[in-house]
């Protein structure tokens, strides 16, 4: 047998095993039974907060304040059902409407201090329930998983920049 043959063979063999792992890596963090599923909506749903009403809330807290048609369209429903939406979230004080200095008929959906606080609150919630779980791991065990999380992060953030320089390349949608 040949160098070149037995090298073939070990790198087919590496990726093999590593394609295995990726696998078993994947079926260890994409889990996500119905008792899990209910048990994460249940923790959105803080009081009477809907996960629409968390859509808007992050949609604002990216792009800042929108009219209420800009709104519909990020949405993607009509502005007569984003207008319901923003009522119910007025109502439990997170968004407030501002009509504008120029122009009165134009109405912005702003949060208010209690909609900001709500991710505040998932923030430290989520915090709250994984600090339970690292504390069940080995000292070299969140060694090992930061030293994971970490790659992770930083994968992440490379594939990100790929996909932005894909888009800027395809050009734009027709």
């Amino acid at each position: 047998m040949t160098f070149n043959t037995t090298a073939a063979r070990g790198r087919e063999k590496h990726d093999r095993s590593r394609a295995q792992l990726v696998e078993d890596l994947l079926d260890q963090m994409t889990p996500w039974n119905p008792e899990e599923r209910l048990s994460a909506f249940r923790s959105f749903l803080v009081g009477s907060l809907s996960l629409v009403h968390i859509h808007v809330l992050t949609i604002l807290e990216i792009q800042g304040p929108l009219s209420m048609s800009r709104l519909a369209e990020e949405l993607d429903v009509s502005v007569a059902s984003a207008t319901g939406i923003v009522n119910r979230m007025e109502e439990r004080g997170l968004v407030e409407r501002r009509h504008g200095e120029s122009d009165r008929r134009i109405v912005s959906v702003h949060p208010t201090r209690a909609g900001g606080e709500v991710f505040e609150r998932l923030h430290r919630r989520r915090r709250e329930k994984l600090t339970k779980l690292l504390d069940r791991l080995s000292d070299a065990e969140l060694q090992a998983f930061l030293i994971g999380l970490t790659a992770m992060r930083r994968a992440r953030a490379e594939v990100a920049v790929d996909e932005r320089h894909d888009d800027a390349d395809a050009g734009p949608a027709r």
